[in-house]
């Protein structure tokens, strides 16, 4: 531990600064439809997923090592500084689509960082292009395909075998199976999405000659990882658990137990893989399926296209600006420290803009700006709403 200078320190916490965006930005992929369909109380489905998330943080360290060994190059000379820069691009681009109610991937963005960053810093030697294509972007086109199509058979056959039973107790029936399944996205989500810090952290004390290479993480940085995005994911991403629950489509318990069903199961598959895929776009691929397979049929593709261009933003977007913060933060300790004051006026900012606008627990499912396409009657009598940012 005699290598953790002060430098590797503030990237240890800025990395798990990044753990506690991703917690609250990705609450929603577990308990989104939960709360929208009434299964969970707001307050309730945010502690059990807190802990749920924390507890899934022990299953596995694949996807850990595919970060800290896989995507850069250990041996290429990365320093503390590059990891920074990339922590700083993936928490600026996390803030704001948080503050937009976009549902984007915080895996994205870190590993988008990741990438501009190293690029930057040490150059295209630096970057295994080979693994980013095979457990990085591959799974991003199919992971959330296989989600929905798992979700749209599963709705379908849901409604099917309970066409001829009363509605009331199936909904009932669906909501108490929702319990279970969010849970076990929540444990998933725990188990992929955490690891990914403790991948970063690992890299960051390869780097600094605190760890051998190819040393997998510490307990210290698991438990740490584990706590950061399980605190996150208590304060609740509510901009987000609005869009996901009510903003794609009209979902019913037994659409929102067959998407978190589909959704787990492709991430823990996954996870089990060591693939480092986006759980965000497996649960919203999960959320669309099951709009589809759903008694109207009908998503709200205008909620649908925003997120999809946002999705392929993602990556770049925070490539670029880790790319300028690791060119910034090479010039000395000078620079480290502008980059470091740009990420707090950043995370400020988009702070207090979003006091004007709060959305919390108690107004989560009053959605005022949504408008699921083609429930609304034609004419100028119509009722229509939109996700608010």
């Amino acid at each position: 531990m005699e290598h953790i200078t002060f430098l590797v320190a503030v990237v240890i916490v800025t990395a798990l600064a990044f753990d506690f965006t991703n917690g609250f930005h990705d609450t929603a992929n577990a308990m989104a439809t939960s709360i929208a369909t009434g299964a969970l109380k707001p307050k309730v489905a945010v502690a059990i997923a807190a802990v749920l998330n924390f507890a899934g943080a022990f299953l596995s360290v694949k996807v850990a090592t595919t970060i800290s060994g896989g995507i850069v190059n250990e041996k290429t000379g990365l320093q503390p500084s590059i990891i920074f820069a990339a922590l700083v691009g993936a928490i600026l681009w996390n803030l704001l689509t948080w503050l937009k109610g976009l549902p984007s991937s915080s895996s994205h963005a870190l590993y988008g960082g990741l990438i501009g960053a190293t690029v930057v810093g040490v150059g295209l030697h630096g970057v295994n292009f080979t693994t980013v294509v095979s457990k990085i972007l591959i799974p991003a086109v199919v992971s959330p395909i296989i989600a929905g199509l798992a979700s749209w058979g599963a709705t379908k056959i849901a409604y099917l075998i309970t066409r001829r039973g009363d509605r009331k107790a199936t909904d009932k029936g669906f909501r108490r199976g929702q319990i279970f399944s969010s849970s076990l996205i929540s444990l998933a989500h725990g188990t992929n999405d955490a690891q990914k810090t403790m991948g970063i952290i690992t890299l960051t004390l390869i780097s600094a000659n605190a760890l051998p290479k190819g040393a997998q993480p510490p307990t210290w940085v698991i438990v740490s990882a584990g706590a950061a995005i399980a605190v996150g994911t208590y304060m609740g991403g509510w901009r987000i658990i609005r869009s996901m629950g009510s903003g794609l489509a009209d979902i019913k318990p037994p659409q929102g137990f067959s998407s978190e069903t589909a959704a787990a199961t492709v991430i823990l598959t996954s996870s089990h893989m060591g693939y480092g895929l986006s759980t965000t776009q497996v649960c919203s691929g999960g959320i669309m399926g099951a709009g589809l397979g759903g008694p109207s049929g009908r998503l709200n593709w205008g909620m649908v296209r925003r997120m999809v261009y946002t999705w392929g933003l993602t990556l770049p977007a925070a490539a670029t600006v880790a790319g300028i913060a690791a060119f910034v933060a090479d010039k000395g300790d000078w620079g480290v420290a502008l980059v470091g004051a740009a990420l707090v006026i950043g995370a400020g900012s988009m702070w207090v803009i979003s006091r004007r606008q709060p959305v919390h627990a108690d107004n989560v499912n009053d959605v005022t700006e949504v408008e699921i396409a083609g429930t609304a009657p034609a004419g100028p009598t119509a009722t229509t709403t939109t996700v608010a940012a």
